[in-house]
């Protein structure tokens, strides 16, 4: 028995947060074994997406589609990455030229209460299989306090060539929220960090951040923070915000942007998936604790010798 226990006493700490390999292109973030989201990235797909995004209450706080119109909003994929014009070809929705094709995993790392998962994507146009961007996507879950966690999103563009993120509010991140927190059909509350509420007054409007709360069960109620890194090179960014469900922060809304070889194109968001409906001065300092954030450095992995 003392024999054992000293073995027992030599075993490492379990992570709280580990992301796991599933079968058919998928990883899921798990919290105590239970899971919080789940990594989609199936080369057969128009592009990689995480769903579901699960709250405190345990459901998810995004969906798959638009709830009225599941066919020309087939690509909302619950929260996800995408252009609406990259050198002039569409990544955006399901009947473009374009489709951001997984490569490779490049690691999974569990750190206790934070985990992640690297990927390599190409950007490519179908018709021709010629690859306009190089997409490096860090993908972490962040254990808080109360059942709450943060999502980050890291990412690093590289391309051969130059090419131009066409001006478009469409693109580059995307958040579809649950049909019963939308303000059209739930009663759900849009914020933003300039204390703007609603779609009439969010839309197209420059901010930190952008909140999207609502009811996810019939006693409660839960959202999602969606935050724009301060190293974004259109810091304050354009969040692009409907009443239908529909949240997502516009890289290129106001001008485009071209990226050339060997300028890699770095950005990060943070998604706080929150319990209830936190007062904006909670929201605002949650902001500041993510802005305090140092993106790493790059996200190519180093060659081995």
């Amino acid at each position: 028995m003392a024999e054992e226990a000293d073995q027992h006493d030599a075993f490492k700490p379990v992570p709280r947060v580990q992301v796991v390999p599933q079968p058919y292109d998928q990883a899921s973030f798990q919290r105590d074994g239970e899971e919080i989201a789940r990594y989609h990235f199936g080369v057969a797909l128009r592009r990689p997406f995480v769903f579901p995004v699960i709250g405190p209450s345990g459901r998810s706080l995004t969906r798959m589609g638009h709830p009225h119109d599941p066919t020309t909003h087939s690509h909302h994929n619950s929260v996800w990455l995408s252009h609406h014009d990259v050198g002039g070809i569409s990544f955006w929705d399901d009947h473009g030229r374009g489709r951001i094709i997984h490569q490779q995993v490049l690691n999974y790392d569990d750190e206790g209460d934070r985990s992640f998962m690297t990927t390599l994507n190409h950007w490519m146009d179908d018709a021709t299989h010629k690859v306009l961007l190089r997409e490096y996507r860090r993908t972490a879950a962040e254990l808080l306090e109360h059942g709450q966690w943060l999502m980050t999103i890291d990412v690093q563009f590289e391309s051969p060539e130059a090419v131009t993120f066409g001006k478009t509010p469409f693109g580059l991140l995307g958040v579809r929220m649950a049909k019963t927190i939308g303000t059209n059909d739930g009663g759900g509350v849009i914020r933003n960090s300039q204390g703007q509420v609603n779609e009439k007054e969010v839309l197209w409007k420059r901010a930190r951040w952008c909140d999207y709360a609502g009811s996810i069960a019939s006693n409660a109620t839960e959202g999602i923070l969606l935050m724009d890194h301060p190293s974004n090179p259109n810091h304050p960014t354009y969040f692009h915000v409907r009443g239908d469900g529909w949240m997502g922060a516009s890289l290129t809304y106001d001008a485009p942007r071209t990226l050339k070889p060997g300028e890699p194109l770095r950005l990060r968001y943070g998604l706080w998936v929150h319990g209830g409906m936190p007062p904006a001065d909670v929201l605002d300092q949650r902001w500041k604790e993510f802005s305090d954030t140092k993106p790493p450095q790059t996200l190519v992995p180093a060659k081995k010798k």
